[in-house]
């Protein structure tokens, strides 16, 4: 048979992925590892969804997504994060995901560079493999409190490098980044002549500190901005996110949507209307639900001494298991779920600086969270 693309070969898995095969094939298994909402979509979102169904709403809509959808994001950009754009800005994707993928084929050529967030969302990389671009990792370490260095940027930046990823609130870390270190982002950017991408799909879980949207802040359209559904309103498997673009691409964008997806289900866009414009209770409640799981959690890993980052965004926990791992946290993760019925990430599988730390999803039952974070070796436990 024919050979594939050479470069296809060069594109990582996802190590989240890994453990997820492997924990299905099992019974009893607490799943802490992927990033899957516990909470159910709430009441008139599926009422929505249903009616467009049984209404029989399901032709072909435009690239951009149904004018009611594209309206009412444009008036939530405004209302939520002071960001105030066109409609023609805005384009309905197949989840962030499609999203961020579209946005790096618009500002990527082969054998440019990006800089990605490590540790960082695996489909950063994955990403830029299959463009063939180079993915060049900028370190998010522990003595800077897990966010961007701007002198280290400066040293990464070549000829090559066209695009900064910025995600906030992160996955895997839970970091928040406030405007002034947005604002310090963007004079990188504008420094080198980059284009901005970011991710903001934790945007409504925040604990003690705002969400500000970088694009906010922006005064020469060098920022693309993505977000989506699935997290805020448990609409994982609807697949509706939207990606902002610059001012004047509006050409463009309908021809590059209509040669990757033409559109995203018109069910789901009336599903992601009423989801949008309608009663957020469900929202703060489940973010009241992450949050107490979070002040759980903590409490347990302090009583046990085991270390971990205190998030301020996102529902996950990145916990320090270098004391048990052993230079081999994805191999580590895989026996501990073998032997004790635990899903969680390997740290290794958001980029070599996560080696040593998991992250642990807190969508889940308090009561699953403790157990499972109750199997964790302690210090103590490996001296």
């Amino acid at each position: 048979m024919p050979s594939l693309a050479p470069h296809i070969s060069s594109v990582p898995g996802s190590g989240i992925r890994r453990i997820y095969e492997i924990a299905v094939e099992l019974d009893d298994v607490i799943s802490l590892g992927v990033g899957e909402p516990d909470r159910p979509v709430a009441p008139h979102i599926l009422e929505a969804g249903s009616r467009a169904w049984l209404e029989d709403r399901t032709n072909y809509t435009a690239n951009g997504g149904i004018a009611p959808l594209r309206a009412a994001i444009v008036d939530k950009l405004a209302r939520e994060n002071d960001l105030r754009v066109d409609v023609e800005q805005v384009w309905v994707t197949m989840g962030a995901t499609q999203g961020l993928h579209q946005a790096m084929r618009l500002l990527l050529a082969a054998g440019d560079e990006v800089l990605v967030p490590d540790p960082g969302y695996t489909t950063f990389t994955m990403n830029a493999r299959m463009l063939e671009v180079e993915p060049v990792p900028y370190t998010l370490r522990p003595e800077h409190g897990f966010v961007p260095d701007i002198e280290e940027l400066d040293r990464l930046v070549t000829d090559k490098t066209r695009v900064i990823i910025v995600n906030t609130p992160s996955n895997p870390l839970g970091t928040v980044l406030d405007r002034s270190q947005l604002r310090g982002l963007l004079d990188f950017a504008k420094r080198h002549d980059l284009w901005v991408l970011s991710d903001e799909v934790y945007e409504y879980f925040t604990y003690g500190r705002k969400h500000v949207s970088i694009a906010s802040l922006d005064d020469d359209d060098r920022v693309f901005s993505v977000f989506s559904l699935s997290k805020t309103y448990a609409m994982t498997g609807i697949r509706v996110g939207y990606l902002v673009t610059p001012p004047g691409l509006a050409s463009i964008m309908r021809t590059v949507q209509e040669a990757a997806i033409s559109c995203v289900s018109t069910p789901g866009q009336y599903a992601a209307i009423a989801a949008i414009t309608g009663d957020h209770q469900h929202v703060a409640d489940s973010r009241e639900h992450y949050r107490g799981n979070l002040e759980a959690a903590c409490a347990l890993l302090d009583a046990r001494g085991i270390r971990y980052l205190q998030p301020h965004g996102a529902f996950y926990l990145w916990v320090d298991l270098r004391h048990a791992s052993g230079g081999d946290v994805a191999g580590w993760a895989e026996h501990f779920l073998l032997r004790e019925r635990v899903a969680i990430a390997p740290g290794s599988a958001f980029g070599r600086s996560g080696e040593g730390w998991i992250r642990v999803c807190l969508a889940a039952t308090e009561a699953d969270l403790l157990e499972g974070l109750g199997r964790l070796p302690s210090p103590a436990s490996t001296e």
